[in-house]
């Protein structure tokens, strides 16, 4: 009996030693990161770009698996049922993170609970667009134009439930307005329409907007951040001009499996913290129209926080603007 209990001793010790050695030199293999969306688009660039920089400090590959669908809902609901061993993470984006639960009926995971948050990325400021030849060259003359013509103007977006959506939802929610809401099959057909004067109006993230402008095709009336950005220094914010205080951002975030250990998120955090260091991978960044965040708001432990507070915040904005579930 003695010898019986002494093996199953030193084969638990075995265990134990296993383990805390599998922790201690993790990564062992390459790490998944699981992209909900098509491959080459923005969150799919942005997601191989940051990728690219933590796995250098890592030490280890990163391989980017694009799983889209059903607005990001397939790809996340993939890795919350995926082990938690640190080798398969997720390119969380507000969408599909905060405001899923009060789009879709019988969604496949909990954003709140089935995640630990790893590490955030910059936020992405959306900017309220219209065509070059769009009779608007200010914020002011649009919402001006839109309060005495209710439902003469319209706001294109990129689908139900997308960031351009939510974003023009909850503007003219807080500017008081009335203007028609245009569902496109994606984005690239509602910009389209945008820059040639069949649509009205269009929120985009900043980077597509910088494009625009120096290539002449659209104006940019106004930015959704609440300070000015360097990228546009010259266009006001909805908040200096419309609504203080105002603040809407498409946001990113590196999310793990719930029971995922402490030392592999904090791994991955210090090899992020590790890229910020590196002046070009932040001019890099900057240059995409990324806005970066203040210390101590990228941890997971404050992405956690912050993503429950952003399903709060949709949810009001979506019931208030009618959005039916899916």
């Amino acid at each position: 009996m003695k010898r019986i209990i002494v093996s199953a001793f030193a084969c638990l010790m075995c265990l134990i030693s296993a383990t805390s050695w599998a922790k201690d030199n993790y990564p062992t293999r390459p790490v998944t990161w699981v992209v909900p969306f098509a491959a080459g688009g923005p969150t799919d660039a942005l997601a191989r770009r940051v990728a690219a920089r933590v796995a250098n400090e890592l030490g280890q590959a990163i391989v980017i698996e694009n799983v889209p669908g059903a607005g990001g809902t397939i790809g996340a609901a993939r890795v919350a049922r995926a082990k938690p061993d640190g080798y398969t993470m997720l390119m969380g984006h507000f969408g599909y993170m905060a405001a899923a639960p009060s789009l879709y009926n019988n969604l496949a995971y909990d954003p709140a609970q089935d995640f630990r948050g790893v590490f955030r990325f910059p936020n992405t400021p959306m900017v309220l667009l219209v065509g070059k030849d769009s009779p608007f060259n200010t914020i002011e003359e649009f919402v001006s134009y839109a309060r005495t013509n209710p439902n003469k103007l319209n706001i294109a977006n990129a689908g139900v439930g997308s960031a351009s959506h939510l974003m023009a939802a909850l503007f003219m929610q807080r500017a008081n307005l009335d203007v028609l809401d245009v569902p496109y099959r994606g984005g690239g057909q509602a910009l389209t329409d945008v820059i040639s004067g069949q649509a009205d109006a269009l929120f985009d993230q900043m980077n597509t907007v910088m494009g625009l402008r120096s290539g002449g095709l659209a104006k940019p009336l106004v930015q959704t951040t609440t300070q000015r950005t360097t990228q546009l220094p010259d266009i006001p914010t909805v908040a200096e001009s419309l609504i203080p205080g105002f603040e809407a951002l498409t946001w990113y975030g590196v999310y793990a499996p719930a029971g995922t250990d402490d030392e592999v998120l904090q791994k991955f955090l210090s090899s992020y913290h590790s890229a910020l260091q590196d002046p070009e991978f932040l001019q890099l960044l900057q240059d995409q129209g990324l806005q970066l965040l203040s210390d101590g708001e990228e941890t997971g432990a404050a992405l956690d926080t912050f993503t429950r507070a952003e399903i709060q915040r949709w949810k009001q904005v979506i019931a208030a603007a009618g959005i039916e579930r899916q």
